[in-house]
């Protein structure tokens, strides 16, 4: 699909991964790209550099995919949409109201209002939490939905949305399940982070990292710029429907990232291992490995950074952004 002088709205394009997917538009010969965000996760510090483009812009009266007028008022008149925005996993188990009316509503919303802005393609963001535990690895785009949780069950509610406004109205939609996602602009100091910033945390204290259980748990770690390529990939592609895994299909245990995460910070810190909690045994899953095949295949994407080289890059941007010293 030919994306040359098209304007594009990317919803969500303030946060973790979306300042992310703004940056890889702005590389393309695109003639707009419009952030439409209400600063709940996202920042406007992560879009500093992108806002110098003349191109770059952030819809000015504000950004919540529960706002049915203002969502529609962003899209009017643009191409594509790439949608990001949502609450998270942690989020979704305190506030499952709150998660329900953003994830399930809110994107109901943002598929009607492509089919009534005509907008010729929709990429939006699921995640592998809809898989759940691991029945087999890699895990294909046909493994079974084992989900638990409610985030996990707010992105399946999503795919089948998509599903139904692609048989009703004929709207493309590429749908991309998310792996562990890490990297610069990630929330690296509230209570709702991830693995990868709270190791760093404590280690940057000089505290020992803290793994719960024995560390043989093993997931599927991608890079954010890798995350928001695959985004401009998807875009691109001649896929008028389908869902996809985001991965490097490497698995890595929790006890192997920590450990390479002592050798990069050359710290001597010692692990200590905690019992789960009744909480955490049940919700817990236990391994998550994406097939890459898929996407590979149909939308031309590779993963560029190996999890050492994108740790790195993530170590010194905290150092230059004095994330570490916080």
């Amino acid at each position: 699909m030919n994306i040359e002088n098209s304007k594009i709205l990317v919803i969500g394009g303030a946060g973790f991964i979306g300042s992310f997917v703004v940056s890889e538009l702005l590389k393309e010969n695109v003639a707009e790209v419009v952030v439409y965000d209400n600063f709940a996760r996202g920042q406007r510090d992560y879009l500093t550099e992108q806002l110098k483009d003349p191109r770059c812009s952030i819809f000015p009266i504000g950004g919540d995919i529960r706002e049915i007028d203002i969502l529609n008022a962003a899209m009017e008149g643009k191409d594509y949409v790439i949608c990001l925005a949502a609450m998270w996993l942690l989020h979704c188990k305190d506030y499952p109201r709150t998660a329900f009316e953003v994830n399930i509503s809110g994107t109901f919303n943002v598929l009607e209002a492509c089919v009534k802005n005509n907008i010729k393609k929709l990429i939006w963001s699921s995640s592998a939490s809809v898989y759940g535990d691991a029945v087999e690895l890699p895990m294909t785009e046909n493994h079974p939905f084992l989900n638990k949780n409610f985030y996990g069950a707010s992105k399946i509610a999503g795919e089948a949305m998509a599903t139904a406004f692609n048989d009703r109205y004929g709207l493309p939609i590429v749908g991309l399940r998310y792996m562990n996602v890490y990297g610069p602009h990630q929330d690296q100091t509230a209570a709702y982070t991830g693995v990868v910033p709270i190791m760093l945390n404590k280690i940057e204290a000089n505290e020992a990292p803290v793994i719960n259980g024995d560390g043989s748990q093993a997931y599927d770690f991608i890079y954010v710029e890798d995350v928001a390529r695959c985004n401009v990939d998807a875009l691109k592609s001649d896929v008028n429907f389908g869902m996809y895994n985001v991965g490097t299909e490497i698995q890595t245990s929790i006890k192997e990232l920590c450990d390479l995460i002592l050798e990069l910070k050359q710290s001597d810190l010692k692990v200590i291992y905690k019992p789960y909690t009744a909480d955490d045994a049940r919700a817990l899953v236990q391994n998550r490995i994406g097939s890459r095949v898929k996407a590979e295949t149909e939308l031309n994407f590779l993963y560029k950074y190996s999890l050492r080289e994108g740790l790195l890059k993530l170590i010194d941007w905290r150092i230059q952004t004095g994330v570490d010293k916080a």
